[in-house]
């Protein structure tokens, strides 16, 4: 038998080893990942600058609810939307692939935040770290992949679909996502990417902030706390501009958000219709849209119709008759990745079996104005002091590639003309 001496030593041993492991995932999360070899080709290097900023929920009315009084001020000398319109759903995942590759959420195949690829037979989630930075589930071309494509150097300090190798490529410069990076050090690292010598500086930067949407979820899009969360972005991005702006670089800004945030009834939640059984149905997501999945097409008629029948705050849809506006039926829908049938609840209902949180988004946008974004931008490409209207998302793409001097052959949503008035001429 083992002495307790020796028991004692293999345990600490193992705590050891577990602590070892730990610290050096802890590492990895926080490591800066270079790609090897590359550089700017020369006519690249003498391109303008552009840095794509998301600050996760920002809806299209914090700047002046909430006095956010740098980025109104630079933004009065650039520009400013009446809102952005996020695709739908007006969920994160989705919505920020949506902005950097100017394709609607079924034509890019990252549909939710979760969902049920029926050809792989697996689920996608953004918790799932796995999925996120496997390639494969990413339709389109993002930005930082068509920069890199024309021997343009990208960098992304965050971004959905920045960890994948997607066409096989990721940024020369990028994070694994990590909300224990402080603030400072991705400003720090920002600036020290446009330091670098020319031939192996970015041109093209995305830098994502995860708040207000976490205070608007938890707190409510009206509390002191969505307050205080506005003020430390707009604290943030003033940061930013300092510190860019010691690089004397003709850096351009665009300041968006992937969707808005609104107050749902959170006493009266909607539960799961009991005509679903899940020995039929797989149901791959909830709260502000019910999708579902039939294990045998022939049982998607019979549900439809019987919860069709009992429509009491949502409204069900077949895929095949969703609404042209949603850009989510089954003519759209190329990855085969969206629900036989869809539920979507009511404002401000939300499907939950338990006490939802104070504020949701993902609902329709062109019925709940909450849901719209903020879109603002500044910088040497940009006019100064304009207003433009309210504008769908899948627009900004071809505007930064326009600024940058990228082309792209592949099929977007987006159109330059949506956008191109706002920039000054070349």
């Amino acid at each position: 038998m083992m002495s307790f001496k020796r028991i004692l030593t293999a345990a600490l041993m193992s705590v050891l080893l577990l602590f070892i492991k730990g610290n050096t995932f802890a590492q990895i999360d926080t490591v800066e990942h270079k790609i090897a070899g590359r550089i700017n080709a020369v006519k690249q290097q003498k391109k303008p600058y552009v840095i794509l900023i998301s600050a996760d929920g920002f809806r299209w009315d914090y700047s002046k609810k909430y006095n956010a009084k740098n980025l109104q001020k630079l933004s009065e000398n650039g520009i400013t939307a009446a809102s952005m319109i996020p695709s739908f759903p007006s969920v994160t995942f989705p919505n920020h692939y949506s902005i950097i590759t100017g394709m609607y959420p079924s034509h890019h195949g990252i549909v939710n935040n979760s969902f049920l690829d029926r050809v792989k037979n697996e689920k996608y989630s953004m918790g799932a770290k796995e999925k996120v930075r496997d390639g494969s589930w990413y339709g389109g071309t993002p930005l930082w992949v068509l920069a890199e494509e024309q021997k343009m150097i990208a960098a992304s300090m965050f971004w959905v679909g920045s960890e994948a190798a997607i066409k096989g490529v990721r940024p020369s410069y990028y994070y694994d996502y990590n909300e224990d990076i402080p603030v400072k050090q991705r400003i720090s690292k920002i600036k020290e990417w446009l330091m670098l010598p020319e031939e192996k500086r970015p041109h093209f930067i995305t830098f994502y902030l995860s708040e207000p949407d976490h205070a608007g979820h938890r707190y409510g899009p009206e509390s002191d706390s969505t307050y205080k969360a506005v003020q430390d972005v707009d604290a943030a991005i003033y940061e930013l501009t300092r510190a860019v702006a010691a690089t004397n670089l003709p850096v351009n800004f665009i300041f968006l958000s992937d969707h808005g945030m609104t107050a749902v009834d959170r006493e009266n939640p909607l539960s799961i219709p009991r005509a679903i059984d899940t020995a039929k149905y797989i149901i791959a997501s909830a709260g502000t849209m019910m999708d579902i999945h039939a294990k045998n097409k022939a049982d998607i008629k019979p549900l439809y119709e019987q919860l069709k029948s009992q429509e009491k705050d949502y409204t069900a849809y077949l895929k095949t008759e969703m609404p042209a506006h949603f850009h989510y039926n089954a003519t759209d829908d190329r990855m085969n990745r969206i629900g036989d049938i869809l539920l979507i609840p009511t404002c401000p209902k939300v499907f939950s079996n338990r006490k939802p949180g104070t504020g949701y988004h993902g609902f329709d946008p062109s019925v709940v104005k909450d849901m719209h974004a903020t879109f603002m931008a500044w910088g040497p490409a940009f006019k100064s002091g304009i207003q433009i209207p309210s504008f769908e998302n899948v627009n900004v793409y071809p505007l930064v590639a326009d600024i940058l001097g990228l082309t792209y052959q592949e099929k977007i949503d987006g159109k330059l003309e949506i956008l191109k008035a706002i920039l000054k001429e070349k």
